[in-house]
Order: C-alpha cells, then sequence, then structure tokens
C-alpha cells in the first residue's frame, strides 16, 4: 500500500494536473468510478490505477476488471489519493491513461461535422461533447487555441463521452476546413448577423459546423471560408447564448432534418 505523498509515482501523478506535464509524460489522469467504467466499456489502455480499500470494497467487479486492464495497480491511502485527485471530494479511485494521441480513432463517411475554435471553458467543451454524442455526430475537429483535451475538468464534464466520439485535435484548422470544402462538405458558421436562421438550411447535405471562442465568436479567416452563415434568432437585448447551448440547438436541427428524411423514406417503401 502507497502511504506516503512523497512516493514518486505520487509525484508523477501530482504533475499531470498540469497541461505540460501531460504533454511531457503522454499520459492524463482519470478520476472517479464514472469514469474509469466509460474507459473500460471502450476498451481504452489504461496505464495506472490507484484505489483506496473502501472503493475495491464497493465495486469488486470494476476493480477485478480494470486490475487486469491497467499496466501496474497500487492501494493507496484516502490521503494519497487526496494529494492525487484535481478533485476536492474523489471517491476512491484515480488511474492514469496514455494520451488520445496514441489510441486509434475510427473513420467513418462524414456526414454531420463539428468544429470548434478555441473553445476556452471545459465545461462548455464537456457539454458540447455530450451532445455531439447524443445526436451521433461523425467527427469532431478541436482547434489548437482551444481547451487542452486531456483537462481533468473536460473529462468530467463530458461525462465519459470523450471516450465514444471521434475528436480530432487539429493544429491548423482553417487548412482542414479548406480540405473539407473542396471535397465537397458543406461548411457553416454561426455568426449572430447572418441573414438566415439555423432551421433554414439543408442538412441533408454534408456539413461541418463551425463554432468559435465564448467570447470573440469565430474568426474572420473561418467566416470568409463558411459557405453560409446561420444565426440563433435572440430577443431584444439578449446578445447571445452559451456556446454549448447554441451548438445544441443547431446539432439537433441537423439531426431533426436527418431523421425526417429517414422516416420519410422508410415510409415511402
Amino acid at each position: 500500500m502507497l502511504t506516503s505523498r512523497q512516493n514518486p509515482l505520487v509525484k508523477q501523478m501530482r504533475k499531470l494536473h498540469q497541461r505540460k506535464a501531460r504533454r511531457e509524460q503522454q499520459l492524463f489522469l482519470l478520476e472517479g468510478t464514472h469514469l474509469l467504467q466509460e474507459a473500460c466499456a471502450a476498451a481504452y489502455p489504461l496505464d495506472t490505477l490507484c484505489y483506496t480499500l473502501d472503493w475495491q470494497n464497493q465495486h469488486p467487479e470494476l476493480w477485478q476488471q480494470v486490475s487486469q486492464q491497467a499496466q501496474r495497480v497500487e492501494l493507496i491511502t484516502p490521503e494519497v489519493l487526496q494529494a492525487i485527485a484535481t478533485t476536492v471530494h474523489p471517491d476512491g479511485v484515480v488511474a492514469t491513461a496514455a494520451s488520445r494521441a496514441a489510441w486509434p480513432q475510427r473513420q467513418q463517411p462524414l456526414q454531420l461535422g463539428l468544429a470548434l475554435e478555441a473553445i476556452q471553458d471545459p465545461g462548455n467543451l464537456g457539454a458540447i461533447f455530450r451532445t455531439a454524442a447524443a445526436v451521433e455526430v461523425d467527427r469532431l475537429w478541436i482547434g489548437a487555441d482551444g481547451v487542452d483535451l486531456e483537462n481533468p475538468k473536460l473529462l468530467r464534464a463530458s461525462a465519459g463521452q470523450w471516450f465514444r466520439l471521434p475528436l480530432q485535435p487539429s493544429p491548423d484548422l482553417l487548412s482542414e476546413l479548406q480540405a473539407l470544402k473542396s471535397s465537397g462538405i458543406q461548411l457553416i458558421a454561426t455568426q449572430p448577423t447572418a441573414e438566415l436562421t439555423y432551421w433554414q438550411v439543408d442538412f441533408s447535405r454534408p456539413s461541418v459546423i463551425l463554432l468559435g471562442n465564448e467570447g470573440a465568436g469565430l474568426s474572420a479567416e473561418l467566416t470568409e471560408l463558411a459557405d453560409l452563415a446561420v444565426q440563433i434568432p435572440l430577443a431584444v437585448g439578449v446578445e447571445s447564448l452559451n456556446v454549448a447551448v447554441a451548438a445544441a440547438l443547431v446539432l439537433y436541427e441537423a439531426r431533426r432534418q436527418r431523421w425526417a428524411t429517414s422516416a420519410a423514406a422508410s415510409a415511402a417503401t
């Protein structure tokens, strides 16, 4: 059992609170039972499992599964757990896992995609991930200036959907979107001054929705690149919606149109 906060493993895991250390070690933290369950369901590779005796007694089946999946397994005291975790009240387990970059991404035909430029708040990005998973987005491009994709707050805010989504970190989002446009993919920018509302767009075409930073919105370069711009109507005096709410509205409209088209085709046959 690990009892000392000065143990080298404890020090290594504490460093993973920081983005720089996560990049250097090519590891990140998974905190809590739910995230661990989601990682196991996705067969995500685990490096080290640290757990308390109380947690093991409460989750014997999950402990058995994870202890076989992780490369290293350590029983720790609640005090050591508190030192490792980023949460105030950890629920008894913390693991480390290999960077997302080392995990093979599934590829499928693109019908509905989402490109996110410089989203700064991990809570917003996690909420967007949950909606994207709910409507079965085929691919998400994440711009380089946004939240670190292995940020512990983001992982928790995604409620485990982080493991289910085809995430594509993009160091050059503009170039990738230019290539998509050249291949015939419709790019749809969200802009408060657009003439079209989001429900006036034909989402039956393969499309990628572009969403920008919480404060500044989309950059001029991405706005100009888009084929169409759409707005979400707001009452007088309301300047904007939270970016996660805006994403949910547009994504569900895209999915509604696809469901309606599919239902009509089924009825015709």
